[in-house]
């Protein structure tokens, strides 16, 4: 067996929650609702009407959680802050039991030695703010800010990793094109794409007020852009994946056929990162949307662009290229192939190729802030959840994160999805990502085989992972 690691001793092991799914005490000490409090109270928007109003009760078993960590081993947790839990209206007022929270959370993680980075906006948008336009207004960048700085002022002593928005990609086109996330909206792409616009800039405007209030804070941005990987290693293969990959009109009509979402979609990378990371949108962009793409004013640009030091990639799968037959296509998956609890493919490779891509373009040091698969867990009568294909499916996507490594990516930190089963969005509770099973009715937490294992691992380093 190897015993030496592919890792570099400074590459950080962690897993993530999202304040939503895991929180619970959604009515607790001043907190007010966010737009997910009320759309998983609708009829028929969530699975079996599930909603994430106790969630893992995790506010008030926060101290055993990350005891929970410690004996795991974690170096590092991302978790997300719930919005109107620390300002119920958005703005103005700050609710200190919410913010106390979040001060207690910080607290406890460095005492048992683990890295907290910290994510501003993880899907929960205060009703309040919804209903003076949302995302739709672009008071939402000054209202952001304010809410970064209250957040920078209390935390930002001992937090020295953020991470400003989580993958504006989804909460755009599902919550706001698609109606199958909070608020349920169904807008025109024109109305999406200001509305994406209006996201990059409460970014930027995060961004700044980080910088002025945490000096030496470390500061990205998490996307969950749809990638693509060679089929082979051929020269004509990567340029495809490479190009497929950046592409606005191409992947996004791919993506939006394949679910069933207009061909004009967000779901694309470049879109969002090139402003983020270059300063402008991209010139196939805006060919694609036409008269549909954002009114820009002066300064705008300039506010999205601010200097970041990593790029959060978020990962669960990706598309094989191929140019086979003369042209670039999608290698259809073959029957059997096989699938996680979600229905989504097991293509590992995407974990090599997908970063190298984006450190090729972008130039800066990543972060896997997330990668996972959902599977149908249970407790056996040994009292134990075993899960070998987790374990299988972390395996095979490790060795191609090694790889990354090896060919020069710039690679920081891996973040397993998730510490816990949660509360899956409009999935409701039907699928589990956790290490830890959460029993629902009791709250009972048991880490799972592949906990077991990714301590195992993280002591290690890796070692043995390439065997």
């Amino acid at each position: 067996m190897t015993t030496t690691s592919p890792f570099p001793a400074s590459f950080l092991w962690g897993a993530a929650t999202a304040a939503y799914q895991i929180e619970g005490a959604a009515r607790a000490d001043g907190k007010g609702p966010s737009i997910w409090d009320d759309f998983s109270h609708q009829d028929g928007a969530v699975w079996k009407g599930h909603n994430g109003d106790v969630a893992c009760d995790h506010v008030a078993r926060m101290p055993q959680d990350v005891a929970m960590m410690r004996q795991m081993g974690l170096q590092a947790y991302r978790f997300s802050v719930s919005w109107p839990r620390v300002l119920p209206q958005g703005t103005g007022a700050v609710n200190e039991a919410g913010l106390g929270f979040y001060d207690r959370l910080v607290d406890e993680l460095l005492a048992q030695q683990i890295v907290p980075f910290c994510t501003l906006y993880h899907w929960d948008l205060p009703s309040a703010l919804q209903a003076r336009g949302g995302w739709q207004t672009r008071e939402i960048a000054d209202w952001f800010g304010d809410y970064a700085e209250v957040l920078a002022r209390k935390l930002g002593d001992r937090v020295k990793h953020w991470i400003t928005l989580n993958e504006p990609q989804i909460f755009t086109t599902f919550g706001l094109q698609a109606g199958m996330h909070a608020p349920g909206l169904k807008l025109p792409v024109k109305d999406v794409l200001q509305a994406a616009h209006h996201a990059m800039l409460a970014h930027g405007r995060a961004v700044q007020v980080l910088r002025a209030h945490c000096p030496g804070a470390q500061i990205g941005f998490a996307s969950q852009a749809p990638m693509c990987f060679p089929s082979t290693d051929s020269p004509a293969d990567v340029a495809a994946a490479r190009q497929l990959t950046f592409s606005t009109g191409a992947l996004g009509t791919l993506i939006g056929h394949a679910l069933k979402l207009p061909a004009q979609n967000v779901l694309n990378g470049a879109w969002w990162l090139d402003p983020i990371f270059h300063g402008h949108y991209p010139e196939e962009g805006l060919a694609f949307y036409g008269a549909d793409a954002p009114q820009v004013k002066p300064g705008d640009m300039e506010l999205i662009h601010q200097p970041l030091d990593f790029f959060g990639m978020n990962v669960y799968f990706g598309l094989e290229i191929s140019t086979a037959s003369g042209k670039p296509a999608v290698v259809p998956a073959v029957p059997g192939a096989p699938l996680t609890g979600f229905d989504w493919p097991l293509t590992p490779r995407v974990m090599n190729w997908g970063p190298r891509f984006m450190f090729e373009r972008y130039g800066k040091p990543i972060y896997i802030t997330e990668n996972g698969m959902a599977a149908k867990d249970w407790v056996s009568p040994d009292g134990h959840v075993h899960d070998p294909q987790r374990i299988d499916y972390v395996t095979l996507h490790l060795r191609q994160v090694a790889a990354a490594l090896a060919s020069g990516v710039d690679l920081r930190g891996y973040f397993h999805w998730s510490l816990m089963d949660n509360f899956e969005w409009a999935e409701g509770y039907k699928h589990r990502f956790g290490l830890v099973h959460i029993d629902y009715s009791s709250g009972t937490r048991t880490p799972k085989d592949s906990a077991a294992w990714y301590s195992h691992l993280i002591e290690s380093r890796g070692a043995g992972l390439l065997d």
